[in-house]
């Protein structure tokens, strides 16, 4: 996946390859994984997965297991937790900010194998990530299903690692942030940037055009402003546990809103500096008390 390192790094340009480097990912393990085939063949849906299918961040959730199986030290836990609080606070301001944010903060797959990844999220989904899903959104996601549509997660999690949560929910598929390998091993750099923001709206797009969907008649689902890009790219946007911003422009747009948080808690995590700060919190306990253990 090395073959885009020499293009050029304007922002929208990185959106575009992260995009469609994710819709490819996602069809090649599609095909793959072999989902129960669709009845209705242009119709879909596409969920966020952090705070909208799964409570907090899925990437903390893999690092805290991580962690726990001494893959990396405390200090190394607080440098990738503090990559995130940048990426959490200034990321809004500059493109280039998210970029090195995320890529300095997913450096620590590098000289990893992807089979040994994999093998690791399948565990670390277990311990720590399978009774985190919101049951509400998740029989979202069954409606589409049963109404014979197919359903992707779209996250800036790994692809790799959203794959596994997808195939455990029973799913078709994720589209998710692409990490560059070689002869199987994690480089630690990204292909194009993490899928966020407008590279989720190409990647659904992408995608749509892979798989022959008409996008008019899809749904896709998130609780970030940040995901306007996607929302508005389908014919049909529901902000899930929205945060503040988002529920303003629900409200202006008249898109649905499905809130399965009660009262402190939906102001908590309506907050997304407040969700970055609580999940890295979490992730270096974590990897005190098993460098201490």
């Amino acid at each position: 996946m090395s073959l885009w390192r020499g293009r050029a790094k304007e922002p929208d340009l990185l959106a575009t390859i992260a995009g469609e480097a994710s819709a490819e990912a996602a069809f090649t393990l599609e095909q793959a994984q072999r989902p129960a085939p669709a009845v209705d063949l242009t119709a879909a849906a596409f969920f966020d997965v952090d705070n909208t299918m799964m409570m907090g961040a899925s990437i903390f959730h893999f690092a805290r297991g991580m962690a726990a199986r001494k893959f990396f030290t405390s200090s190394d836990l607080a440098k990738f937790a503090l990559q995130q609080v940048m990426f959490r606070v200034g990321g809004r301001e500059s493109q280039d900010g998210i970029r090195n944010a995320r890529e300095s903060g997913l450096s620590f797959v590098a000289g990893h194998s992807v089979a040994e990844l994999t093998a690791l999220g399948e565990e670390i989904y277990d311990e720590l990530m399978a009774d985190k899903i919101w049951p509400g959104t998740r029989t979202l996601a069954q409606m589409h299903l049963d109404a014979g549509q197919r359903v992707w997660l779209v996250t800036a999690t790994p692809v790799e690692l959203a794959a596994i949560i997808a195939r455990r929910l029973g799913l078709t598929g994720a589209l998710g942030t692409v990490l560059e390998s070689e002869n199987g091993i994690y480089t630690g750099r990204l292909v194009g940037e993490m899928l966020h923001g407008p590279a989720k709206a190409h990647a659904v797009r992408a995608l749509a055009a892979t798989e022959g969907l008409d996008l008019r008649r899809c749904t896709a689902y998130s609780d970030s402003v940040n995901d306007v890009p996607m929302l508005s790219a389908v014919g049909t946007a529901v902000a899930v546990n929205p945060d503040s911003q988002l529920r303003d422009v629900a409200k202006e747009r008249g898109w649905q809103v499905r809130d399965f948080r009660t009262g402190r808690r939906a102001a908590r995590i309506g907050v997304p500096s407040v969700i970055g700060a609580g999940a890295i919190a979490g992730a270096v306990a974590a990897g005190l008390a098993a460098r201490r253990r």
